[in-house]
């Protein structure tokens, strides 16, 4: 098992962005399992706040340059690299000017929820596999992490199912408590969340259009789902009430040989 490849996807990653928990969670297991001799690789969007020189964030042109379909439109993606501080971690960058070249996360400077959320969910999933396969880089276990990486597992299930680089790649889901109480509009949300081999009866976990069905896609198609907060188990009783097949469990961050058993026992089932 020395040879394992993780994928970490997320929101973001300390230090270069740090505004949930999520960030340190990112920063701290990726680097522990490198420690365990697996191979890691780290994938996160390039929001606005990334200060990008004092980073050292430069352009991978051989993996830029490419589009993925968010809809009607065909949105160009940008990859930019870094590399974790002392970590010597590979961290690599998803950028389009519409969805991450602003000031703010989420909200605007007013504390507006940005309308536009869920399209740069969509795009950022969508996105990562593609630069994944761009890299050539086989990963055993995709860990997404939080709302915004939710559909990746949905992704893995269909569309890319068969592909090569994805064939064997099994989804570890971790959930966390940053809810927000905005609702995205339902009508042309399937068509943007499409790609090949996803229906519609696929994608009923995301009727609601906000937060929990994001979480409850995530969920359904992952085949781990783990939190590391205590407190988050009950707010999500109903997702897994809805999914009796699905169960949540609960590894904190310290555990580092309980995230170690799950990757290596998902990997080898």
């Amino acid at each position: 098992m020395s040879k394992l490849r993780i994928l970490y996807v997320a929101s973001e990653v300390d230090p270069f962005l740090s505004t949930t928990q999520v960030a340190n969670f990112v920063r701290k297991l990726p680097a522990a399992m490198q420690e365990k001799g697996f191979e890691i690789r780290i994938l996160v969007p390039r929001f606005g706040l990334i200060n990008e020189r004092k980073n050292r964030l430069h352009e991978v042109v051989r993996l830029s340059g490419f589009t993925v379909p968010v809809g009607d439109d065909d949105k160009p993606v940008t990859i930019k690299v870094a590399s974790l501080p002392s970590a010597k971690l590979q961290v690599y960058f998803i950028d389009n000017e519409d969805y991450f070249q602003r000031k703010y996360v989420f909200t605007d400077k007013e504390d507006r929820f940005y309308a536009d959320n869920d399209e740069r969910a969509i795009f950022f999933c969508k996105g990562a596999l593609e630069t994944v396969k761009k890299l050539g880089w086989s990963p055993d276990i995709v860990h997404c992490n939080d709302w915004m990486t939710a559909l990746i597992p949905l992704y893995l299930k269909t569309t890319y199912r068969n592909d090569p680089m994805f064939k064997d790649s099994k989804t570890v889901f971790s959930v966390f408590n940053n809810d927000f109480a905005h609702k995205f509009a339902f009508e042309g949300l399937y068509d943007k969340v499409k790609m090949l081999n996803v229906e519609d009866d696929m994608l009923g976990s995301l009727e609601s259009a906000d937060y929990q069905g994001f979480v409850k896609i995530g969920v359904e198609y992952a085949d781990v789902v783990i939190t590391m907060e205590e407190e988050v188990s009950e707010k999500f009783n109903t997702i897994f009430n809805e999914l009796p097949a699905k169960k949540l469990e609960y590894v904190p961050e310290e555990s580092i040989d309980s995230y170690y058993n799950i990757y290596t026992e998902l990997a080898s089932a």
